[in-house]
């Protein structure tokens, strides 16, 4: 699983809690959406958003980090 997919499924997982602590009842329904999405992403790897906003006209370019590399 990719870092990326990680941050999609982290990111459900703290709204999820959030959520959660407030109350499931007193929650609204747009609150859902994001978490929904998100957990779709990370388990599937497709994005919702990012296909929106590349349709839309926006580059879609990856996440660069200029990261060391590791000497093997």
């Amino acid at each position: 699983m990719s870092a990326l997919r990680m941050l999609f499924l982290s990111v459900a997982g703290m709204i999820l809690l959030g959520i959660g602590l407030t109350g499931f009842d007193k929650a609204s329904w747009v609150l859902y959406l994001p978490l929904a999405f998100l957990t779709f992403a990370g388990i599937t790897g497709v994005c919702p958003g990012l296909i929106f906003w590349s349709k839309l006209g926006f580059k879609n370019t990856p996440l660069a980090c200029d990261l060391p590399k590791r000497k093997s």
